[in-house]
């Protein structure tokens, strides 16, 4: 059965027991409550690894931020490794701002990730 999923997540993609969550256009106030549902939705599966790709984010608030640091923690619980890939320059900028950056496990591509 397909999910629909409401933006900014696209799709949800799995190879073996990894969840693939591609995240597209804008992560802010607007949307980061169907961003974190979506998000968390997936965590409910129980992958084994979940990795979030914001190649193709445009822009993130502190609201998206906020999101990816509940799910952290919420990974972390169930023993899911989460993993970030394809940060955009602007989105990097977030995390190092805000001293997020070491805290994530970040990678520049999905491949790297799998490994």
């Amino acid at each position: 059965m397909m999910q629909q999923w409401a933006r900014p997540i696209a799709g949800v993609r799995w190879i073996d027991r990894n969840a693939v969550v591609d995240v597209v256009g804008e992560v802010d106030m607007a949307n980061s409550m169907d961003f974190q549902q979506g998000l968390l939705a997936v965590l409910d599966e129980r992958p084994g690894r979940m990795i979030v790709n914001l190649s193709r984010v445009r822009h993130m608030d502190s609201t998206g931020l906020a999101s990816l640091v509940k799910l952290l923690k919420k990974a972390r619980k169930y023993g899911t490794d989460l993993i970030l890939v394809g940060l955009t320059d602007r989105v990097r900028s977030l995390f190092e701002i805000t001293r997020l950056y070491p805290v994530f496990t970040i990678f520049a591509t999905e491949q790297e990730a799998m490994t």
